[in-house]
Formats: C-alpha cells, structure tokens, sequence
C-alpha cells in the first residue's frame, strides 16, 4: 500500500484528498499538512511514496517545499492539486519530475486518473531494467476508448472497482468482500467485475471450498 502525505492549506480541499485518496485501496494516507516547512521537516524524518501538494501556502509554497524535496535527494513523487496554471509555475513544476497536475476544481474522475498514473509509474520501475513496452505504456498516449466505460457505467466507479481488483490478493475477492470496500451493492458490484471480465481486464474463478455455496471471485489480470 502507497503511503501518502497531503500538503494543502485550505482544510476542505485537504479533506477532499484525502476522501479521494482513501477511496482507493492502493493508498493510505499517513499524515496531513497546512504548512510547507512542517511537511519538509517530517518527510525528511518519515518514509512516504506521494506527496499531494498545492502551490499556494502561506511561509513556504509548494514549490519551495518540491525543490526543497529534490535538493535533499528525498526519494518521494509529487502529484500537484493546485489553483496555480500559470505557464511559468506549470513549467517550473512539469521540470522537478511532478506524476501529475490538476487545476482546481477537479473531479474524482480525474483524480483517480492521477493516482493510476502515479502506479504505473512505480509498477514500471520495480524490477532492475524497464522494457520499451513498459516505458510505451508511461509516455505514449492510451489508445482512444481504452478506458471508457460503456452506457450504463459510470466511470468513476469503473475505476474504483479496477482499483480494488488490483489491489486483491492473488485468490481474488468475492463481490461481498468488494461490496464493502467501495460501499456499493452487491449487484452493482458484480455488474462492474463481470464487465472487466468480458473486456479482459479480469478474472473471475469459483471457489466451491466455502462449506456452504460457491461463490466467485475477482481479481485483476496482471
């Protein structure tokens, strides 16, 4: 599980990181933050993977606290959440290695894109060498409609479902276990997990070893 520590002054924009973030069971977030200098001291004390960060912050912006972050050589990604879009404070941040950047306001929809981009990413850089098609999958573009969901699904929860399958252990879960950890119903749960079965994305086994009645369960391809 990615650790995360959130920097953003504004306690309702902190709050909404955070709700995105756990929403998502990759991620946890392990500390949050109003001020630059009190992240700085703590990350350079404290392992983290992500950090979400906004620009604007009273004493010590976000950049300041990116280039100081950098400076140290902390081992740490950064993705910006930021009413910041212009070209100079973008190219600046685009030049330290920033995963991503969002302009205020922003929809789950694309934050959970910046998190898969954060994942694939690390997934890349695991092993000792990176395949072309590995870095392919990190620069180039997806290919048109590779991750849009169909009449009837909504996106959002698409990727929430793909999340949790991601993150099941190697036997899978059963749409129950899923259930409570998006807090969706059951039927849609398993609506959504058939559906990455069909496309690919999944598979899906009977486990008959319950001592009542087989279940399914899901897990992501890898």
């Amino acid at each position: 599980m990615y650790r995360v520590v959130i920097v953003e002054d504004d306690p309702m924009v902190s709050l909404l990181d955070r709700t995105f973030t756990e929403k998502d069971p990759r991620f946890r977030v392990i500390q949050t933050f109003q001020d630059g200098r009190a992240a700085l001291e703590w990350l350079a004390q404290n392992p983290a993977d992500l950090v979400v960060l906004d620009v604007y912050m009273p004493l010590f912006t976000g950049v300041e606290l990116l280039h100081a972050l950098r400076e140290r050589a902390i081992p740490v990604d950064a993705i910006m959440v930021t009413a910041a879009n212009d070209a100079a404070t973008v190219d600046q941040l685009l030049k330290m290695g920033v995963v991503d950047y969002l302009v205020k306001p922003f929809t789950y929809e694309r934050f959970q894109q910046a998190l898969d981009t954060f994942c694939r990413h690390r997934e890349a850089v695991m092993g000792e060498e990176v395949t072309q098609g590995e870095l392919d999958k990190l620069f180039a573009p997806p290919e048109s409609g590779e991750h849009s969901a169909p009449k009837g699904l909504q996106e959002s929860t698409l990727r929430l479902i793909r999340s949790c399958l991601r993150a099941a252990p190697p036997q899978g879960l059963p749409s129950e276990a899923l259930s409570k950890q998006t807090n969706l119903s059951v039927v849609t749960v398993r609506r959504y997990a058939n559906y990455l079965v069909e496309r690919g994305e999944a598979f899906s086994t009977i486990n008959y070893d319950t001592g009542g009645r087989p279940c399914r369960l899901y897990r992501a391809k890898e």
